[in-house]
């Protein structure tokens, strides 16, 4: 596997600098693991968007102009980008896991390979707790996710370690960036091919609604900026700081701009099978303030079974103003 470095009795020889790239041998350590942090980055970025595509889309287009847009920035900016985020995820990760495993193998016995990845894995699982304490992130979910992420820099550092006690000098900064590049782009390939024909198998199944009765509707519904619908069994509701359809338009702009409102008071509100607007063919509730403050609002349900969602698109179709409305537990 090409751990050597990690043997027992072996610290002497690294304090005397006898091995390849002796005082900068950390830099260049550093350098590789870096640079195959970054290799992952793009398969694990359209991975992560083909698991989204198999959820709510909130009524939008995967492929408008906004995505096609984005997509271009990222492009663009990833010759800085990816280079710096490895850099962040080798420092914060994989380098505190390999001075881990360096100490664990020279006290305890057992094949340095395993100590390093159980390092890698520990590592992972105190950043999932911190994310845990700061933002509340489930530890299930983050830590593993968090421990497979350090398993191919840990690899790949070990690959370049024997590569460079095979020709007796420290990798250089193109002999782990190309190897690197190509292993980003078969790495995106290799996704990409996989998602497209789990798509096609059905692995990656299409996102279906969840259908709810009115009497499953009816309860409070709020976001996270202090709007609270209240949906009454008997059809009456009640809003507080609820976002609704303006009827003030900002005449300035071309074309005029809608003036999102928030809306407090009482009204009715009734389950619809299909929009009256023509915008949505999903289920919704259309809500209706009494008073001037808001037009009737089609709030369409999302989300799933058992943790349903109501929303709304307001303004530009193509950019428009999403607002969640997520039921109370």
């Amino acid at each position: 596997m090409g751990w050597g470095d990690s043997g027992r009795g072996e610290g002497d020889g690294d304090a005397q600098g006898d091995r390849p790239g002796g005082a900068v041998r950390p830099f260049v350590e550093l350098n590789a693991a870096a640079a195959v942090c970054a290799a992952q980055l793009p398969a694990l970025g359209l991975a992560w968007w083909i698991g989204t595509q198999s959820g709510d889309d909130y009524g939008g287009t995967p492929y408008g102009f906004a995505l096609l847009l984005a997509l271009a920035c990222l492009l663009a900016a990833a010759p800085v980008v990816l280079p710096f985020a490895g850099l962040m995820h080798a420092v914060a990760h994989i380098v505190p896991a390999d001075l881990l495993a360096r100490v664990v193998t020279r006290r305890l016995p057992g094949p340095a390979w395993a100590w390093h990845l159980l390092s890698t894995t520990a590592i992972g699982a105190a950043w999932a707790a911190l994310t845990a304490l700061l933002w509340g992130w489930p530890v299930t979910a983050t830590a593993p996710l968090l421990a497979a992420l350090g398993v191919l820099p840990a690899l790949g550092l070990a690959h370049f370690r024997r590569r460079a006690r095979v020709t007796g000098r420290p990798q250089g900064y193109w002999a782990v960036w190309l190897p690197s590049l190509f292993a980003s782009v078969t790495l995106f390939l290799l996704v990409f091919v996989g998602g497209v024909l789990a798509t096609i198998t059905g692995l990656v199944e299409d996102y279906e609604p969840p259908v709810l009765s009115a009497e499953q509707l009816a309860g409070d519904w709020r976001d996270d900026q202090g709007a609270v619908l209240r949906l009454r069994p008997d059809g009456d509701a009640e809003l507080t700081k609820v976002p609704l359809q303006p009827r003030i338009y900002d005449d300035s702009a071309d074309p005029p701009d809608p003036v999102l409102v928030r809306c407090d008071g009482t009204g009715t509100w009734d389950l619809r099978t299909d929009d009256p607007y023509g915008d949505s063919e999903r289920d919704g509730v259309l809500v209706r303030l009494r008073g001037g403050c808001g037009d009737e609002t089609y709030w369409t349900v999302g989300g799933t079974a058992d943790e349903p969602e109501l929303f709304v698109r307001f303004g530009d179709p193509d950019a428009p103003d999403l607002r969640i409305l997520r039921r109370d537990s």
